[in-house]
């Protein structure tokens, strides 16, 4: 059957995985529950139902089915992904004092800081009996792996993010950690479950790793280069002074007064109006934009270059869709 151009890669791969995702639906409304704290499904719900397009849990379960995986341990690994990430979602939102997530309140700002990180805990708590019940050590491993390299990598960030020695390395590692570790986790656990040899789980490891370098540093370019598709509004980084990519690299190239600039308003947190502004003629003197968008394509053509050694396969070319899905959004 003839591929629709029109239809985008992400409702594609969702299509062709409905039957499997129906079933990780049910699965994360039934574990979402709480006999005796109402509270739980009433704040997981409130993000659960948001409308995020659940790529995370749709790595896992196309990566199982490239791998010709036959049972049902899949649909407990996507939901387990999905809880995790829903964790962190909570999580930051109180770390960042956000208000508003893909366009609605945040849970932090609906209830309060500690129901978001108390249910954050219930949510972890959950995706860990969910693994368990795979009844594989190895999976344990790669997700009990990425869920504290996510928490270092948010902890890394706190020092980070207003420290303007902060180098491109740094900034790597930081997205390695809060967003690309679960993108990996996600996608290897699904070659793992399906038995596949080292050389296809790997393979799927360094897909998730770039895949989910490039999908932060969109994220990150986006926060000031505008796009409905973050429910962010232009320079949300810059007010909450988050050292991100295009910053960075505006800074390395900054003579002494944008130097003083960027100190007062990300170091010091010292902001006045017109600051924003300011910040966007100096990244643009120093294409400091156009440089992060290729450094963000750059890491979409490794993921998609990665999958050459994996089973021929029609998700092998959605997956590859999917890399240039991520980066589309900067056109």
């Amino acid at each position: 059957m003839p591929m629709d151009a029109s239809v985008k890669p992400h409702d594609r791969l969702a299509r062709f995985l409905a039957d499997d995702m129906d079933a990780v639906n049910v699965l994360i409304r039934k574990r979402m529950a709480s006999e005796h704290a109402p509270r739980i499904p009433e704040v997981t719900a409130h993000l659960v139902e948001a409308g995020g397009k659940r790529l995370r849990p749709m790595l896992t379960l196309a990566a199982a089915h490239l791998c010709g995986y036959q049972g049902d341990h899949h649909v407990k690994l996507a939901a387990t992904v999905e809880f995790i990430h829903t964790a962190t979602l909570l999580h930051d939102d109180v770390v960042d004092e956000s208000g508003q997530r893909r366009g609605r309140p945040t849970a932090n700002l609906l209830w309060d800081n500690k129901s978001s990180v108390l249910v954050g805990d219930y949510l972890f708590s959950r995706s860990f009996q969910l693994m368990v019940e795979t009844g594989s050590l190895r999976v344990l491993d790669i997700l009990a792996n990425a869920s504290a390299t996510i928490a270092e990598g948010e902890v890394l960030q706190l020092t980070a993010a207003q420290d303007l020695a902060t180098t491109e390395a740094i900034y790597l590692q930081v997205v390695r950690g809060k967003t690309a570790a679960l993108f990996s986790a996600a996608t290897e656990v699904g070659g793992v479950i399906a038995g596949a040899d080292d050389a296809t789980t790997q393979a799927l490891f360094d897909y998730g790793d770039a895949l989910g370098i490039s999908f932060q540093i969109v994220d990150d370019l986006l926060d000031y280069w505008g796009s409905d598709a973050t429910g962010k509004n232009i320079g949300d980084d810059f007010r909450e002074r988050k050292l991100t990519l295009p910053v960075i690299k505006a800074v390395a190239r900054a003579d002494a007064t944008e130097r003083d600039f960027w100190k007062r308003t990300i170091e010091k947190g010292n902001q006045q109006d017109g600051d924003l502004e300011t910040a966007l003629e100096l990244l643009k003197k120093h294409n400091a934009m156009e440089d992060t968008r290729t450094e963000a394509l750059k890491w979409a053509d490794q993921a998609k270059a990665v999958l050459s050694v994996l089973p021929d396969h029609e998700l092998r070319q959605m997956l590859s869709d999917i890399a240039d899905y991520v980066v589309a959004r900067l056109r």
